[in-house]
């Protein structure tokens, strides 16, 4: 169990594990669209892994860490050719992307090619979260990869071979043609199902970017009504580095200056405007994380839409 981890990406979350102490794997569909992700082991600590390598046919990826764990657990490779039906298997992984370490019993139900894939079916319950996590023997071996399971569909669920993920760690994938019968195959198979919290998320990050990309506009207009205001009413400097440098007008270190006598208007009109802009993004962050949202995504967005200044939250 200490090398199952959480897979948190921008999107949703999913689940991986340790096959060497800098090596992991997970599902392509887990990472999809990230560069790099974080994963979180049982014991709550946290660490940043590349994308080192994908095989999309398979639904296989690898990710690396920079700096290993001293004595991080590993999970062996075992192989697919040793599976047989109705022989006992076991799944580990975060089930609904938030019940980590879930694990589940059952047995193989069957072995599936579909195209040049290979398929173990299994009646051990997984969830959405659990794809990318482990599927093991009696000896604890790794003998598959959880991908996906069929909702209204009791007991069936799948997971990829692991011998996919040996030749990929051993660098003899080799693709499969997209005009191929295997091109897709796990997706036509069994489609992902985000779970209700995956789904909160995404619709969470949706109205949270369309909320900050509506302030920004407003940021924009901002901006230039600041620069004449600059140029006509305000004497002195303005010190430090900001997204934008109306946001000095809340650090009492930043405006070093004075505003001209009869442009006091002026300057209640900046003020109004930007702490309105500063309210509603601080409204509409709270909402994001109440949705669950990824602190690094916000501040990603804030960053993107030059909306990021940490005095707001203080």
């Amino acid at each position: 169990m200490p090398a199952v981890v959480r897979v948190e990406t921008s999107s949703g979350t999913g689940s991986g594990f340790f096959v060497a102490p800098d090596t992991l794997i997970t599902n392509v569909h887990v990472i999809t669209g990230s560069s790099s992700v974080t994963i979180r082991r049982s014991d709550g600590t946290t660490a940043s892994a590349r994308i080192a390598a994908t095989a999309p046919d398979f639904d296989v990826a690898l990710l690396k860490i920079a700096n290993p764990s001293a004595g991080q657990a590993t999970i062996p490779l075992g192989s697919g050719a040793t599976i047989r039906v109705g022989q006992e298997v076991v799944a580990i992984g975060s089930a609904l992307g938030m019940l980590q370490n879930t694990v589940t019993r059952g047995i193989v139900s069957g072995v599936r090619q579909v195209g040049s894939a290979t398929l173990v079916q299994t009646d051990a319950a997984l969830n959405p979260g659990n794809s990318g996590g482990p599927l093991l023997d009696r000896n604890g071996s790794a003998v598959g990869i959880n991908t996906e399971s069929f909702r209204g569909a009791q007991g069936l669920n799948f997971a990829v071979s692991i011998d996919h993920a040996r030749a990929l760690i051993e660098g003899r994938h080799q693709a499969v043609a997209s005009n191929a019968p295997s091109d897709n195959a796990l997706r036509n198979l069994s489609p992902a199902q985000p779970s209700e919290a995956d789904q909160q998320r995404e619709n969470g990050l949706k109205a949270y970017e369309q909320t900050l990309e509506r302030l920004a506009r407003r940021a924009d207009s901002l901006d230039d009504y600041w620069r004449r205001f600059r140029a006509n009413c305000y004497r002195g400097k303005v010190a430090g580095s900001f997204d934008r440098e109306w946001f000095a007008i809340w650090d009492s270190r930043a405006m070093q200056g004075a505003v001209a006598p009869g442009c006091g208007s002026s300057f209640d009109e900046v003020q109004r405007v930007a702490g309105e802009i500063r309210d509603q993004a601080l409204a509409a962050d709270e909402a994001a994380r109440t949705a669950s949202v990824f602190p690094g995504v916000r501040r990603d967005l804030r960053r993107k839409y030059h909306l990021d200044y940490p005095g707001w939250d203080r």
